[in-house]
């Protein structure tokens, strides 16, 4: 399962990279475009982000992407899937979803909201949140932004997992 995932993102990547190069219509978040994401994730959070943690000899990590595709400019319907597990103490497979929109306020202040789930293995109660989020959109060539923003995610089951709030930072293409 992780060499099928990290296969699925290296391919996503290379085809990004590759069509990165046409803006023949419109701007990065014109009508039509696509958009490639990874995200710094949160590992109590079932993440479509990426991340990596060591406390204590113990790790956990995840990888993941989301992927959009702009249905009227500025405004891209997102899904996102993720993979992660741990040492020890968290040694279980976590398969994290995301399904939401992402808008593009002025073309450059992306604010998101969307459902992240995830299924970890041997848990009867997997965490799920309802998430919104704001930010930055940074955009070094018309193809690539660096999007630093905040986020806060509602448990929708609160009486397993706690609201979060989160910073992290994301890198997209958009071709």
């Amino acid at each position: 399962m992780k060499k099928l995932i990290l296969t699925a993102v290296a391919a996503v990547f290379a085809m990004g990279v590759s069509n990165a190069q046409d803006d023949s219509n419109g701007g990065p978040t014109s009508e039509g475009k696509w958009l490639v994401e990874a995200n710094t994730g949160n590992a109590v959070l079932g993440s479509t982000g990426i991340y990596f943690s060591s406390i204590d000899g113990e790790s956990t990590y995840n990888v993941g992407l989301d992927g959009g595709y702009f249905i009227k400019d500025d405004l891209a319907i997102k899904a996102g899937l993720g993979y992660g597990g741990g040492s020890e103490d968290f040694d279980r497979s976590v398969v994290s979803y995301r399904i939401g929109a992402k808008y593009y306020v002025k073309s450059m202040i992306p604010v998101t909201l969307d459902y992240t789930g995830a299924s970890v293995e041997d848990l009867d109660e997997n965490p799920s949140y309802l998430g919104l989020g704001a930010g930055y959109a940074w955009f070094v060539s018309d193809t690539v932004s660096i999007e630093p923003g905040v986020r806060y995610n509602y448990s929708l089951n609160d009486d397993f997992y706690d609201n979060q709030f989160q910073l992290n930072v994301g890198f997209a293409l958009h071709f």
